[in-house]
């Protein structure tokens, strides 16, 4: 048989999503996956340790996406990084180089390493229990030597698919010159005293401490496969399509179309959420600057009739058919003084309660969700109309004649 240990960090869609690791997905949508097997499949992550779709759904115990762990784990121990690394670029006056966790996560240089871990095709594989043993033990030995600087963040063993695999992910990370954790492959693999293949040679694409790094990995986990009386292929694939597309040793001789609509029902998902977000924020910001437009508007309204009244009362008095003499009008205008200013000054306490009751937690809630509820109608609106015109000018540009071309190589 045929051991597997494939890594990578992005492919032509982006950064691998560990969605598809921890089934944070709408599995009824993807052909290669049983549904009905997905519940015996087993998860692990750096805080919790093991998890079912059993944990999962009990409401005493706190669900979390291997997104979410990943990203605490970014914050928690990078998080320092981030900010001093901010601070400097804001000093030497280039805030365009500011970063935040979740550029990390989705950098290709600094997000998460996936591996994958299978032994045989979906002809011939190993028990799940075989499988996962080997990987265990491969983990153990793998903490005592490289978790340092190594650090797993998740794994899921897969049981609803052709073969059982493993799905991990993990970090590299060492200190910088300033003494800061930040993720760096090279450097961790540095400190681990981890050397190029030719350390005569200059670094390269094929001549680097990861290959290395590799060739370690993979030699160990052969020797912890053999003594579970495993007999392996041990020529190793390198180069060419087998070794390079991921999907290749998930489904094994299925479509690759079944990868390209997963990842597109991923992004469409995020883009979803995205939108959903979106709305959400500014419905915030909508509300809070219609509060405070409305009670502008209530106190310079009624101070405005206030003020009217009484300026029309001390034209009257001071008028000269009125037979008040100058110490009456005097005190006239000085008590007309008075209520001015004390009107004003209620007019700010007025406004101040209007907004303390408008922004209220309650109604609040109801007022941004109306607000959300019109937004939302707006955007769907607005995404109709577009699909409309692409509709359209798609429609046009069929009917319109074309040259013939040879497409056919």
């Amino acid at each position: 048989m045929k051991l597997t240990r494939h890594n990578g960090r992005s492919g032509k869609n982006g950064t691998y999503n560990p969605r598809h690791n921890d089934r944070r997905f709408d599995v009824e949508n993807s052909e290669h996956i049983d549904t009905a097997r997905v519940v015996q499949n087993i998860y692990w992550d750096c805080y919790r340790g093991v998890t079912t779709m059993q944990t999962r759904e009990n409401s005493d115990t706190p669900d979390f996406s291997f997104e979410q762990i990943e990203h605490a784990y970014y914050l928690e121990h990078y998080g320092d990084f981030v900010d001093a690394q901010n601070a400097r670029n804001e000093q030497a006056r280039h805030p365009e180089r500011n970063r935040t966790i979740e550029k990390l996560l989705k950098d290709k240089k600094t997000c998460p390493e996936e591996t994958i871990f299978q032994i045989g095709t979906i002809e011939e594989s190993v028990s799940p229990e075989i499988l996962i043993r080997v990987v265990s033990e491969f983990y153990e030995e793998f903490e005592k030597r490289f978790g340092a600087h190594v650090h797993i963040l998740d794994w899921a063993l897969h049981l609803d698919e052709g073969t059982p695999h493993i799905h991990e992910r993990h970090v590299f990370d060492c200190e910088n010159q300033y003494g800061e954790l930040c993720p760096q492959q090279d450097k961790a693999l540095e400190a681990l005293g981890i050397e190029r293949p030719k350390p005569d040679k200059p670094k390269g694409r094929h001549n680097n401490r990861k290959q290395t790094f590799d060739a370690i990995c993979r030699e160990l986990l052969f020797q912890i496969a053999q003594k579970h009386g495993l007999h392996l292929d041990q020529e190793p694939e390198y180069g060419g399509r087998a070794y390079l597309e991921k999907q290749e040793f998930i489904i094994a001789k299925q479509k690759e179309q079944l990868a390209q609509k997963e990842q597109e029902l991923t992004e469409m998902t995020l883009k979803v959420e995205e939108v959903e977000t979106l709305i959400d924020e500014v419905s915030e910001v909508a509300y809070d600057k219609a509060v405070e437009v409305v009670t502008d508007t209530v106190r310079a309204q009624t101070q405005a009739e206030d003020l009217a009244e009484i300026e029309g009362y001390r034209k009257w008095a001071n008028a000269p058919e009125r037979k008040f003499n100058d110490a009456t009008k005097n005190v006239i205008n000085k008590c007309l003084d008075a209520v001015t200013n004390r009107l004003k000054r209620l007019a700010v306490k007025l406004t101040e309660k209007i907004q303390s009751a408008l922004l209220a937690p309650a109604t609040k809630a109801a007022g941004k969700a109306q607000v959300k509820k019109k937004a939302k109608e707006s955007v769907l609106a607005k995404l109709e109309q577009g699909k409309a015109e692409i509709a359209r000018r798609d429609a046009e540009r069929r009917a319109r004649p074309t040259p013939k071309q040879d497409m056919e190589r």
